[in-house]
């Protein structure tokens, strides 16, 4: 494909706005020191109204009134401390024209290639926020954005484009609604300083041994919603609660990646992710606050062994716990820390974060304002990073059509990633097939009933071919063993009613109930018969007892 630029220039704000130098908090500074690409796919349908640059650019400019600091340019203050330099000098605006179709890139995984020609790249114009609109020869469009993460981060970005959209189909009311917040000191660091919690996620310098790079190929895996739903219920199955797509879908990946990378089981693996602190502080921060406001999360370090052979419940848990981390005096405490350690002649780490090859790095666009930007034409058909820059890395991205779809989108080394897609996606089908609230009431009728009567599971060999009766297999049984005990009380009770009816009512449960949980593996014999397990190479394991 082939793109040429048709006109390049810059955006001004469309009125005087306020000169003087903005102040950046801590949170603003170890963000990477660069700009963050999107891409935005747009089928035009017959009743839109036409996609004109010119309309863009004046909305555009419109925008750039309340959110003027988007205008400015980056400069250092006499410490040398980063900050920003509102000089209302604009932004970067690109119209370009396509010789392909947008089929061609649907759902197109991140690439220097799309980057490149779909995107605008740092110039020497020193623009925070750069944007490329791309005609194709479908008439469908491409709008490509830059903004650079020091000035704000996905929440802060999607607040204006969701008002430069509004302004371009003429929504002034929504426009109102999205007026920005400038104030950063209210995440400035204390005086004195009070670090009350360990904050590992912001290594020093040297502390920690560097992230080797190696080739890396990027995947976009698309997980309907119900896929999302099942893979929900199963990582809340055994405690009978409600788990977040995010760290369901985390859990899942993470294990996934540690078998698709070949790790060892005795080495430890950790997962970091990026947490909103807006609703956490107290009181919280404006909803349209202009700036950086999340912050780092990691869970403890565990074996690979234990992550690949616990349930999907107890991974999710683990997930789930280093995010409820974050709360007012925990981000307070994180403001301290990194202003005393950016002091320190070790230094952070300022605007990295590279992870080694036994850990996932996550960011997560779900429920952020990022996704559901409609200039006048409708929502668009895909949203995506444009690149990412690092191995390990997984994109949670919701699909903009809000039908609960997940865009997945995973970096790794090639052969890892092949390997990748294939576990992901077969655990995904294992999980879909019965859900997770389905088989926990099959499992009260099969335990009372005898059709399931020892819990069979082992831990994996470490093989891969494991991979179903390791990952899948112990969510259900868990249910059933969490049962038993009532499950016996109401055997005894339906014998004592008695009654053909009944017997009749039972044993027709029973034998549709043994043909759901035979989908999923859990049963392979007749119901008078201990229950066992088979494993994707064939064979069959016995443990013990219950879990």
């Amino acid at each position: 494909m082939a793109v040429e630029i048709l006109e390049s220039c810059v955006v001004t704000p469309g009125e005087a706005t306020p000169k003087h130098r903005l102040w950046l908090s801590i949170l603003d500074l170890v963000q990477g020191r660069t700009h963050t690409p999107v891409v935005y796919l747009y089928h035009l349908c017959p009743d839109s109204a036409a996609f004109s640059p010119d309309m863009l650019k004046a909305a555009l400019s419109k925008a750039l009134v309340p959110f003027y600091p988007i205008a400015g340019r980056l400069t250092s203050d006499t410490s040398g401390r980063l900050e920003i330099d509102c000089t209302g000098d604009g932004v970067l605006f690109v119209t370009a024209r396509a010789d392909a179709t947008l089929d061609e890139l649907e759902s197109p995984a991140p690439s220097d290639e799309l980057r490149r020609m779909l995107v605008p790249s740092a110039d020497h114009t020193g623009a925070l926020a750069m944007f490329q609109v791309t005609f194709f020869k479908c008439g469908g469009v491409c709008v490509g954005t830059a903004m650079h993460h020091t000035v704000c981060d996905g929440r802060a970005f999607g607040h204006f484009l969701k008002m430069w959209a509004a302004i371009a189909r003429g929504d002034s009311e929504e426009a109102i609604l999205l007026w920005p917040s400038l104030d950063r000191t209210l995440l400035r660091g204390r005086s004195p300083p009070a670090v009350r919690f360990q904050h590992g996620e912001y290594p020093l310098r040297g502390s920690v041994p560097s992230a080797t790079k190696v080739p890396f190929d990027t995947a976009v895996f698309p997980v309907s919603k119900n896929q999302v739903d099942a893979l929900k219920g199963a990582a809340g199955a055994s405690a009978s609660k409600k788990v977040s797509t995010y760290s369901a879908m985390v859990a899942h990946v993470w294990r996934c990646s540690c078998i698709a990378k070949g790790l060892s089981g005795t080495a430890d693996s950790r997962m970091y992710g990026a947490g909103c602190v807006r609703s956490r502080m107290r009181p919280p921060l404006p909803v349209g606050y202009l700036g950086n406001a999340i912050a780092r999360t990691r869970t403890t370090a565990t074996k690979v062994k234990d992550i690949v052979s616990s349930p999907l419940d107890a991974v999710a848990d683990k997930v789930s716990a280093a995010v409820a981390r974050i709360s007012d005096e925990y981000v307070r405490s994180l403001a301290d820390y990194l202003e005393l350690a950016m002091n320190d002649a070790p230094g952070l780490h300022l605007g990295q974060w590279a992870v080694p090859d036994t850990d996932l790095l996550v960011v997560s666009w779900i429920g952020l304002p990022l996704i559901d930007v409609d200039f006048g034409w409708g929502r668009p058909s895909f949203v995506g990073r444009a690149i990412l820059n690092q191995s390990n890395f997984l994109y949670l991205v919701p699909s903009p059509d809000g039908d609960g779809q997940l865009n997945v989108t995973v970096s790794m080394e090639p052969q890892a990633l092949s390997r990748f897609k294939e576990l992901f996606y077969e655990g995904l089908k294992h999980y879909s097939l019965v859900s997770q609230k389905q088989v926990a009431q099959d499992a009260r009728v099969c335990w009372s009933s005898g059709l399931i009567n020892s819990a069979l599971w082992d831990p994996p060999s470490g093989k891969s071919t494991d991979f179903v009766t390791a990952f899948v297999a112990p969510i259900p049984i868990r249910a059933a063993a969490a049962f038993s005990s009532r499950c016996a009380k109401q055997e005894t009770s339906c014998r004592n009613r008695g009654g053909s009816a009944a017997r009749m009512g039972e044993k027709q449960t029973q034998t549709q109930t043994q043909q759901r949980l035979a989908l999923v593996g859990l049963c392979r014999r007749a119901p008078t018969s201990p229950c066992r397990l088979q494993s994707a190479d064939g064979g069959h394991r016995r443990a013990p007892g219950p879990l």
